[in-house]
């Protein structure tokens, strides 16, 4: 990676040459020229804070880090793909709570050799990653750093709807996901191993959230649900734990698609397809793989659900997660302070 603070090829513009006003300012009109307006956001970037229209009457929000040599690289990642990833990392937060984004705030901590052109790019990524759930960038804040830090923090409205809690799973529910699972680390693995082309690296560079399943699945009676960002056991995991409850997983239902275990035969140095180590290993990335922010949900026995969501197993008695009735032997998803 290249090392915070180290040269910039050629003559390319720095954030320190625009300086910290110069920096707002240039970030405030790119928002403007390439994000619509929003009736929601009555009041938006350029007072000391905004306002936003909460015909609801409750606002869901949510914050997220994204940390520069910990979920991205620059040499790795262009600035788009960091503003999509950020921006889908707390967009989801919201539309797991049943609600639909509205507003997203933003603060940038970057080294002062930053290329314009990188944070420009940043911004494109924020922006459009916003406009795909339906909110606009409202504003945020700049600060000086040894390498790049977004904090995001996202507000949503709930649309008369009830939260959809983690604590309502009940013995008999199904659960239930919907988007993709496994994607995002088997791309970092590629793209660890020097892969930087192909879908799986995309999705980990680029993940793409289903925030309108969200509010449907509140529309459903949902009676719990997550995103999932840290793994699919140890996301289950929290609603196992909040609802006092057993979630059984069936393994037939997550099977790995063709490019997961595609991915796995390239790791194991295989060729041929087949249903040994390579199942295995792409199994274990549709469990405990993080940053898909797919959903996980469970709902009351008898709700017919939409083709998007895919049955994966039954809330019963007991605690805990469990695949084809066995604890999982490995780490159930990421701990950052473990990891």
């Amino acid at each position: 990676m290249t090392p915070a603070g180290g040269a910039i090829a050629g003559d390319e513009q720095t954030v320190a040459a625009l300086g910290e006003f110069g920096l707002i300012a240039a970030l405030s009109g790119w928002l403007r020229s390439i994000s619509p307006a929003d009736a929601r956001t009555l009041v938006g970037i350029g007072d000391d804070a905004a306002v936003l229209a909460a015909p609801d009457g409750r606002v869901v929000a949510s914050t997220d880090f994204l940390l520069e040599g910990r979920h991205f690289r620059r040499d790795t990642s262009s600035g788009a793909d960091v503003g999509h990833k950020a921006a889908a990392r707390s967009l989801i937060d919201v539309a797991a709570m049943g609600a639909v984004p509205t507003g997203l705030l933003v603060a940038l901590a970057a080294p002062p050799d930053l290329p314009v052109t990188w944070a420009r790019d940043l911004t494109e990524g924020l922006a459009a990653e916003c406009a795909r759930a339906g909110a606009t960038v409202v504003g945020g804040d700049t600060a000086r750093a040894g390498s790049v830090l977004l904090a995001t923090t996202v507000l949503g409205d709930l649309a008369g709807r009830a939260p959809v809690l983690r604590s309502g799973a009940a013995p008999g529910d199904q659960v239930a996901v919907t988007g993709p699972l496994g994607h995002s680390a088997a791309g970092l693995a590629l793209l660890e191993a020097a892969q930087t082309e192909g879908p799986l690296v995309a999705a980990h560079r680029r993940p793409q959230p289903p925030y309108d399943a969200g509010p449907q699945a509140a529309d459903l009676g949902a009676t719990a649900m997550i995103d999932i960002s840290d793994g699919l056991l140890a996301d289950l995991g929290h609603i196992a734990s909040a609802s006092g409850v057993r979630i059984d997983l069936s393994s037939d239902r997550l099977s790995p698609g063709e490019g997961l275990q595609a991915a796995a035969r390239f790791f194991l140095g295989r060729t041929e397809r087949g249903s040994g180590p390579e199942h295995t290993r792409a199994l274990a990335w549709v469990l405990t793989g993080g940053e898909d922010h797919a959903l996980a949900a469970t709902f009351k026995p008898d709700t017919a659900l939409p083709p998007r969501w895919t049955v994966v197993g039954q809330v019963s008695d007991g605690l805990g997660v469990l695949v084809d009735g066995q604890a999982w032997a490995g780490e159930a998803g990421w701990d950052h302070f473990r990891g």
